[in-house]
């Protein structure tokens, strides 16, 4: 992997549904240093600005801006499989409690 870890936060060129074309969002590295060492895609989890409709799976960070995002945001239980090259930067790293959070969703969601 090119130098990002879970828990990061980077900026991801999402296709969209229709593909027809990309827009760039932040997003939370979910895989494992583990499971980038032999494959050139990452499990990243959607994070949002819209954080008055919370769904299930979706965790409000309490230190947004410490990783590196602009506004008030969500980690949202919207989980997909990206190539590598389509992450563009690294904007930071989320704290020890929000990723803890987010780890509490996934369970939620995926009834592990």
């Amino acid at each position: 992997m090119i130098g990002y870890n879970r828990g990061d936060v980077v900026l991801v060129s999402f296709v969209f549904s229709n593909e027809r074309g990309i827009k760039r969002r932040p997003a939370m590295i979910l895989s494992a240093d583990r499971y980038h060492q032999k494959r050139q895609e990452s499990i990243v989890a959607a994070i949002t600005s819209n954080v008055s409709r919370l769904l299930i799976g979706d965790h409000r960070m309490k230190d947004w801006r410490e990783c590196g995002l602009l506004y008030p945001s969500a980690v949202t239980g919207i989980i997909r499989t990206v190539k590598q090259d389509m992450i563009s930067r690294k904007l930071g790293t989320v704290s020890a409690n929000d990723l803890r959070g987010v780890q509490r969703k996934l369970r939620e969601i995926l009834e592990l």
